[in-house]
């Protein structure tokens, strides 16, 4: 949907709530393009350890605060990031942060209560055909080759979740709320590329996350007195907040910023990726052929997602 036009004064005409647009560059992926999706999926790829780790001492609702908290702090860091929002601009900034560090924050350790974390990351992968599906919605059909990329990508990361799924943890409820982020995720990344395109990464993060923090600030403290104080646990909030929360989602809208919500968030099919290879030379996990065939998948279906728009 386009934004609305600019009026004398300056304002612009009435938006609606839920706006999305193409990247500032619809050709194929440059080098800082595949550079922030490698930083991304680094970082994100280590998440569902840290929220299992957390989880040993710390309830859900402690280690979503926190990691938004942290989050936050980190990015609040950066002169830039206390650019202003216009008025106009800041309820879709604070819905922003609702459905994209707010609920899917709380609901992923919720879930994981349920269900293990390869069942979550598995679903996880399903973010890409969410925001394409999104995108539809808000007016920006896909290309076929960039169609063809996500349902690819997708294969791969089925591929590599599929022989960790035996006898793994999981129930209809702890699936459901992934399902829910996920949904949640897609609409995200659509949402955050106007508002990245008009005002920078910064400005609007910050401002997301401090509405995300105003939603989960209840829950946290009423879970925090059944937590317990674990020196592991608490650690592991540093690179879920500090990272997780606040350096990826910095990068993730820059990235959706330059090239659109859909094809920016295949940066989610390389998170099993780095899982898996971290699982290979940190824990000397063995590689299952279909892993291997699930990361070439993934790979393929990146690089045609990564195809000019035109």
């Amino acid at each position: 949907m386009k934004a609305g036009r600019r009026y004398p004064d300056g304002e612009r005409a009435s938006r609606p709530l839920l706006e999305t647009g193409s990247g500032s560059r619809p050709g194929a992926f440059g080098p800082r393009e595949w550079l922030l999706l490698t930083g991304i999926a680094l970082i994100w790829g280590s998440s569902f350890l840290f929220i299992d780790l957390g989880l040993e001492a710390l309830e859900p609702g402690v280690i979503a605060l926190a990691r938004v908290t942290l989050g936050v702090m980190a990015l609040a860091l950066v002169p830039a990031a206390r650019r202003p929002v216009p008025r106009q601009d800041r309820p879709r900034v604070a819905f922003l942060g609702v459905i994209w560090a707010g609920l899917p924050m709380l609901l992923f350790p919720v879930a994981q209560q349920w269900i293990d974390s390869s069942v979550a990351g598995m679903l996880n992968g399903a973010v890409p055909l969410a925001g394409a599906a999104w995108a539809v919605l808000l007016g920006r059909p896909l290309l076929r080759v960039h169609l063809v990329g996500l349902l690819v990508g997708f294969a791969g990361v089925l591929a590599i979740f599929w022989p960790q799924l035996d006898g793994s943890r999981a129930t209809t409820v702890g699936a459901s709320l992934v399902v829910l982020a996920v949904l949640l995720y897609g609409l995200a990344v659509n949402l955050a590329v106007p508002l990245q395109q008009r005002y920078g990464a910064l400005p609007v993060l910050v401002r997301a996350q401090l509405a995300a923090l105003v939603l989960l600030a209840p829950f946290g403290l009423w879970s925090l007195p059944r937590s317990r104080f674990e020196l592991g646990p608490v650690l592991a909030l540093l690179p879920l907040g500090v990272l997780g929360t606040g350096v990826a989602f910095m990068w993730m809208t820059i990235l959706v910023g330059r090239v659109g919500g859909p094809r920016g968030s295949v940066a989610a099919y390389f998170i099993p990726v780095v899982a898996i290879a971290l699982g290979f030379v940190v824990l000397d996990e063995r590689v299952v052929p279909g892993a291997l065939a699930g990361t070439v998948l993934v790979a393929a279906g990146a690089w045609l997602a990564s195809r000019p728009e035109r």
